[in-house]
């Protein structure tokens, strides 16, 4: 058996890939959360249920900011850590920077000091398309070296990967760092854009557009975000990499709303607001290194990941009269 431990499993992206782990068999998973209050912990929980059920499935409740007092409890050594834990979202680090730095930074330097007193080999990281900034040269590739970060949020996944790159150089743990391009699909976080834009149009109210609905995002389904994980979890060529997963596409806010609306058989109302401070203009994966060294290949188009999320919702939710 292989051992891994996913932090911030309890998470939208952590809790698909438990289940993936332990329906693939051959792995003990244990999970790490502190189940922060950014949004509701019932539906962590609820992301849950199927892996609590398994024998070879551990939940630990922790901060990785008391790693020192909750250390104990992990079970270590371990084969893999995935390290998905963060305060997330690039909007609310701009209120609160300082929680950012210390949770999203401070936390990754104590797990990866933990890491390397336990001779842990493998740890991926959860970086994000956000590292980018405002970088007109489209599709982004990893060897662009001008990275323009405009959040708080940002800044602490490129202090993550820099961190990675030292402890790779100095101990010899294998860093991996996944820069995820706006992941969707079932048990997406409810503040999200499609989700909050699915509960919206199910619900008669608004959906809030903000600037003119041209800029752009590279969307990627969360099963091909875990491939990619997976995949990472195995590398074991290069001591560092930093590496994209995204879809390869970038679509317009607008024809976002055009797909959520066939696929929710409604008509939108728009709440019209001016462009939000810390937004990039758009995002867009050049995936040539993924496929090169993960053998990623993204296999959902957003016309049918926007249709599989929405019968998610409608089925979790018990929606009534639903007829796209």
């Amino acid at each position: 058996m292989k051992r891994a431990l996913i932090t911030g499993g309890s998470g939208f992206i952590g809790s698909h890939l438990i289940e993936a782990l332990l329906d693939e068999g051959g792995w003990e998973v244990t999970c790490l959360d502190n189940w922060d209050p950014f949004y509701d912990s019932s539906i962590k929980e609820s992301n849950m249920e199927k892996a609590l059920k398994h024998e070879n499935f551990r939940f630990v409740k922790g901060d990785l900011l008391q790693l020192d007092q909750i250390g104990s409890e992990l079970d270590a050594p371990y084969d893999v850590i995935v390290h998905l834990a963060a305060k997330a979202g690039v909007r609310p680090s701009i209120e609160d920077p300082v929680g950012y730095y210390r949770t999203n930074v401070e936390g990754t330097q104590r797990l990866l000091e933990w890491a390397r007193t336990r001779g842990v080999p493998q740890f991926v990281f959860g970086s994000s398309s956000s590292v980018y900034g405002v970088n007109p040269n489209v599709p982004w590739r990893e060897d662009d070296d001008v990275l323009n970060p405009i959040s708080p949020y940002a800044s602490t996944k490129v202090s993550g990967e820099l961190l990675g790159h030292v402890y790779s150089s100095l101990y010899n743990i294998r860093f991996v760092a996944l820069r995820f391009f706006t992941v969707y699909g079932p048990r997406q976080r409810p503040d999200l854009a499609i989700h909050k834009f699915t509960r919206c149009l199910f619900e008669g109210r608004p959906i809030p557009k903000f600037g003119n609905g041209e800029t752009r995002r590279d969307y990627t389904y969360i099963e091909d975000i875990v491939s990619g994980i997976r995949h990472a979890m195995d590398y074991d060529q290069s001591l560092y990499e930093v590496i994209n997963l995204g879809n390869n596409d970038s679509v317009t806010l607008n024809e976002l709303i055009r797909t959520l609306e066939e696929a929710c058989g409604k008509k939108a109302l728009i709440e019209q607001h001016d462009h939000q401070l810390g937004d990039v203009p758009q995002t867009y994966a050049d995936i040539g290194k993924a496929s090169r060294l993960l053998h990623y290949a993204p296999r959902t188009n957003i016309k049918d990941g926007i249709a599989k999320f929405v019968e998610w919702y409608v089925e979790k939710h018990g929606v009534v009269n639903y007829a796209p």
